[in-house]
Parts: C-alpha cells; sequence; structure tokens
C-alpha cells in the first residue's frame, strides 16, 4: 500500500475532498455539519489577531465554510493557563496554538493524530527540524505552521565607531565587539555595552540562547530513552571527552566578569531589547518577529538583522526557533471541524499567508524553499536551520537556567557545580 500523502489523512474512516487557493487538500467529513461544513471554530493563541484576521477574511472568500473561523488573541504570560481553566470549565476553544516548548507539558491537552494517518517520516518531510518536539509517542500534537527563529541584531553606528563594518559571524567575534564597544566610566560603571550576554534576567531569551550555544557545541539538554522516557542530558556522561554545556555556559557568564577586558553586561542593565532599542548596545540576539517592534520603538535606530553567530569551525550552522502549531483539545466541542481548520491553515498557501502576515517564517519546508529576497529571506534560512529540545515545563526550567546563571555570576557556584546542580534539579523535576 502507498504511502498517504501530508494532506491524505483519514479520519472516522471518512474523508472528503476541498480545493483552496489551488491548493488540492483533504479534509475531514463532519458528522455534525452534514459533511457540508466546518462548523464554529474559535482559535486561542497568542500571535496577534491582526495578522489572522486578514488572512481569515481572504480565506473565507475563497471557501464560505472558513467565515465561521474566528480568532482571539490571548496574553502571553497567562495564556497557558487560560486555556487549561477554559477547558476544565467547558468554555474553551475548539483550537488553540501550541509552541513546540510547551509541547511535552501541554500536548497532553490535545488530540494525537495517529502515526498511522500521518506518520512521523510524513511530518519530519513536511515540516522544519525544531518541530520535533510535535511529534509525541501516540501521535502528531499538533500541526505546525509558523516559526519564529533568534537572529542578530547589530546597531550600525556602535559598531562602525567601535572599527566594525559587519555584524560577526562567529560567537568569538563578540571578545573584540565587547572589548570595543563597550563604553565605562572611570568607576568601571558600563554605559554602553557591545554585547549582552552574562546575567539571566535582564537578558531576553536568554534560555533560548544558551540552548542556541549548548547544542551549536554538539551537546543535549534532554534526551529520551529507547522507551521513550524523557531524561535530562544537560551534563555529559562519564566517558564523553567533550562537555558542551561547560563551554556554553562558560562563554556565555564571562561577559559579566568585571575583571575581564570584554566585561559589558551585568544585571544593573536594562533589558536586552530595550537597551538595544535605545542605542546602548551594539549587539542583541532576539527573535525574528522583534524586527518591527525595535523599529517602532526607535524609529531613527541604525540597525540591521544578521543571521545569529555560529561556532567558528564548527560541523554545521545551527539555529534556535519557537514553532507554532494549531492543536485541538481533547475536550474540543468540535473535534472533526477544528482539526479540518488545522489542515486548511497548516496548508501550503495558508500557511504562507499566515508567515506573511505576521513577518516570520513559514514552518513547512516547501514553502521555506520559496525564492525570497533580504530580511525574509534571512528569516526563512534561519528557521530552516533551527533545530529545538524537548522541555519538559517552560516555567520550571526557566528558574533552572536562571538559578544555574546566577549562582556563576554572583560567585556563589563554580561553573561545573552549578551545571551539575542544574543536572539535578532538571532530574528531580523530570521524575515528578
Amino acid at each position: 500500500m502507498s504511502k498517504l500523502s501530508f494532506f491524505q489523512i483519514v479520519i472516522l474512516s471518512v474523508f472528503g475532498a476541498l480545493a483552496i487557493g489551488g491548493v488540492m487538500i483533504f479534509a475531514f467529513v463532519v458528522g455534525g455539519s452534514g459533511g457540508e461544513g466546518i462548523g464554529e471554530v474559535e482559535i486561542w493563541g497568542t500571535l496577534d489577531a491582526g495578522a489572522f484576521s486578514v488572512v481569515l477574511r481572504q480565506l473565507s472568500d475563497e471557501d464560505s465554510r472558513l467565515k465561521a473561523v474566528t480568532y482571539v488573541q490571548k496574553d502571553e504570560a497567562t495564556f497557558s493557563r487560560d486555556v487549561t481553566d477554559a477547558l476544565a470549565s467547558g468554555s474553551g476553544p475548539e483550537l488553540f496554538i501550541l509552541r513546540n516548548d510547551y509541547a511535552e507539558r501541554d500536548g497532553a491537552k490535545a488530540v494525537a493524530i495517529p502515526f498511522a494517518s500521518f506518520s512521523e517520516e510524513q511530518f519530519q518531510n513536511t515540516f522544519i527540524e525544531a518541530a520535533s518536539p510535535f511529534v509525541g509517542g501516540d501521535g502528531i500534537r499538533g500541526v505546525p505552521f509558523a516559526a519564529d527563529p533568534l537572529v542578530l541584531y547589530w546597531n550600525r553606528d556602535l559598531m562602525g565607531s567601535a572599527g566594525f563594518s559587519q555584524a560577526p559571524q562567529y560567537w568569538g567575534d563578540f571578545y573584540d565587539i565587547a572589548s570595543k564597544a563597550t563604553m565605562k566610566d572611570d568607576t568601571n560603571t558600563v554605559k554602553k555595552s557591545g554585547v549582552a550576554l552574562g546575567e539571566y534576567s535582564n537578558v531576553n531569551h536568554a534560555k533560548d540562547i544558551l540552548a542556541l550555544l549548548i547544542l551549536q557545541a554538539g551537546g543535549r539538554i534532554t534526551s529520551r530513552d529507547s522507551t521513550g522516557k524523557l531524561s535530562t542530558a544537560l551534563v555529559s556522561r562519564a566517558g564523553d571527552t567533550q562537555q558542551p554545556s561547560e563551554s556554553a555556559v562558560r562563554f556565555f557568564t564571562e561577559f559579566a566578569n568585571p575583571i575581564k577586558t570584554y566585561y559589558s553586561w551585568n544585571r544593573a542593565r536594562p533589558e536586552s531589547r530595550q537597551t538595544f532599542a535605545t542605542g546602548d548596545l551594539a549587539l542583541y540576539v532576539g527573535l525574528a518577529s522583534e524586527e518591527p517592534l525595535i523599529r517602532r520603538l526607535n524609529p531613527n535606530l541604525n540597525f540591521a538583522v544578521a543571521p545569529v553567530p555560529q561556532i567558528k569551525g564548527g560541523n554545521r550552522s545551527l539555529d534556535v526557533a519557537h514553532v507554532y502549531a494549531f492543536a485541538v483539545p481533547k475536550a474540543s466541542a468540535n473535534r472533526e471541524g477544528a482539526l479540518t481548520v488545522a489542515y486548511l491553515l497548516a496548508s501550503q498557501k495558508p500557511s504562507q499567508l499566515l508567515s506573511q502576515a505576521l513577518g516570520i517564517p513559514s514552518a513547512r519546508r516547501d514553502v521555506l524553499a520559496m525564492p525570497l529576497s533580504g530580511r525574509d529571506d534571512l528569516f526563512n534560512k534561519q528557521a530552516i536551520i533551527a533545530r529545538s529540545w524537548t522541555d519538559p515545563d517552560p516555567e520550571k526550567t526557566d528558574t533552572i537556567f536562571r538559578d544555574m546563571i546566577e549562582s556563576i555570576t554572583s560567585g556563589a557556584a563554580r561553573l561545573s557545580e552549578a551545571i551539575q546542580r542544574a543536572d539535578q534539579a532538571m532530574t528531580q523535576l523530570m521524575s515528578i
């Protein structure tokens, strides 16, 4: 029997065909709608409501059944709890947007698409590597549609004044930039920073940056055994000659050491994105989605965007990204209609439209293969090389990573000791 393509998914042993935007995909016949409609589907997410409104309006002009699909933007800080509480009370959405780092913790809320309908190989051939956390032991937990990779923002004026004409390609270049672009007074107080690394609480995306450094160094943060059980891999085991986590954490924290010539950052500085937007930071590692926000914060800022740095001599280029997927709650009042909408919006043309409206790459390989130029091409290439790790609980691991970094920069623990403690905390977290 030949393998089914991505959209040839059998739900309840019945399927129908729907053409939209010139792309033929297979939709699901919903018993409650007589096979003619999708029904009302409300989507909850944290992404921009205006972008979804534009795309849904355009798509519903081509297919009237999508007129019953609505999107509600929620607060990112309380989103996971809002979804959980609403589903428990029976008033939740028919679809919610699940981010890859929440797939392990919150994936159990979603209907898993069985591998018999959509295999792991098909998933990997359709979506970027960073979407891998959506592949669970019992099936696919979400249908990806967009990705938001890390990129490097650089201030042309500060870099030029320090003698640099281009963004750095390698992390090793940060030492020289931090030494020459950082401005301090006679008391060694930092006034302008070359690099925003070293501390945790005021470095936006600190955990993502640390994960990137560890993965680029060849390390892992978590792994699964043969039974599928998740375990910590932050500390390399006996017999390993490399300690990727140690080299990554050492590099990250060195820029907060006031006795170093490349001392550039401390916990008294404002948050790194704000510091960059005010023109007081030369290099800022942030998400692709932040580019319009930075421009709004300071329309006069002379900055550009570049790929995230790599380790010189590394075996491959690698980035990390937030990947967004449509997930159908188990408590959804319209499962079949919601799943149909998930596949429709994650198909090639709608995914491309959402990518354009949101200003971030698609999570689909075929969309990323389409030729673009300038900033969009850069963002797409970063999404293509993006990877991810399975995070057992984003809020709790954020605390573990913060404690690890702050214990080093405060002098409370040696580097190896701090990483060992973090590894132990990860083990305890995953044993709960």
